[in-house]
């Protein structure tokens, strides 16, 4: 319980702390690199005031480079903490617009240039989308939680299709992140943080140039089996449905 009392307090402060410094950063040196990189400290210092370890797998797998669209399953709130402490890249949110609203961090949140998106309004939910293309394809890359909020369970669940129209349009590759032990260490609805090792793989790019709306069936369900491969038996989630391959002419595709 102690623990849990030191990390919610912690948050209270270093998000003051560094949310002031990332406005102030956005401020500075427009374009959200800077701000972006306060938001990194942010991270590790939650991690460190936590006790979480993060255990990173298959980063030789990217192109620090490259653009990417980053889709990676959501078990818990730490899911933010390790990706951002631990993804070595430059990179925005596709965020809920409920985070734009808390005070201070949404501030940060927008001077880093992380994309609102309204899930409960689709005409504007497509704008975010079209938006997060944009970045994707201008070189900045994009990560997304496809299953749209935190899992209940820890499980695995189905994929919204959103994200997956922002791979296509942007032509870019999708890279599926299998995160696995978060929900123990902070699961939906508690409050008790309990100190354990995270695991984050990186997998191997899909790529989607030369994918048009109808293989996005594919894509999801393609990205959602390779996310499925790296995680525990208990964070696995249904099985992925055999949907048929698509039949572009790319010579990349896996």
């Amino acid at each position: 319980m102690l623990r849990s009392i030191f990390f919610f307090c912690s948050l209270f402060v270093l998000t003051v702390f560094f949310g002031l410094s990332a406005i102030l950063a956005a401020l500075l040196i427009p374009g959200g690199n800077l701000a972006h990189w306060v938001g990194r400290m942010w991270a590790r210092s939650l991690l460190f005031a936590s006790g979480v370890r993060v255990q990173v797998e298959g980063l030789d797998r990217i192109d620090p480079h490259q653009a990417y669209v980053f889709a990676a399953n959501h078990q818990s709130q730490f899911d933010i903490f390790v990706l951002l402490a631990h993804l070595p890249i430059q990179f925005r949110w596709l965020a809920k617009k409920e985070l734009f609203r808390i005070p201070i961090l949404g501030l940060a949140m927008k001077g880093a240039g992380y994309i609102s998106i309204d899930r409960n309004d689709r005409k504007a939910a497509f704008k975010s989308i079209d938006l997060a293309a944009a970045r994707v394809r201008d070189g900045t890359s994009i990560v997304i939680f496809p299953e749209g909020t935190r899992s209940l369970d820890g499980r695995l669940k189905y994929f919204k299709k959103g994200g997956f129209h922002l791979a296509i349009k942007a032509k870019r590759p999708i890279v599926p992140v299998s995160i696995s032990g978060t929900f123990s260490i902070l699961p939906k609805k508690g409050f008790k943080i309990t100190p354990k090792k995270a695991r984050v793989y990186i997998g191997g790019p899909v790529p989607t140039n030369g994918f048009t709306a109808n293989d996005r069936d594919w894509l999801i369900s393609e990205v959602r089996r390779r996310i499925q491969e790296y995680l525990s038996s208990e964070e696995k989630g249904d099985p992925e449905p055999k949907i048929a391959r698509p039949t572009v002419a790319d010579s990349r595709l896996p």
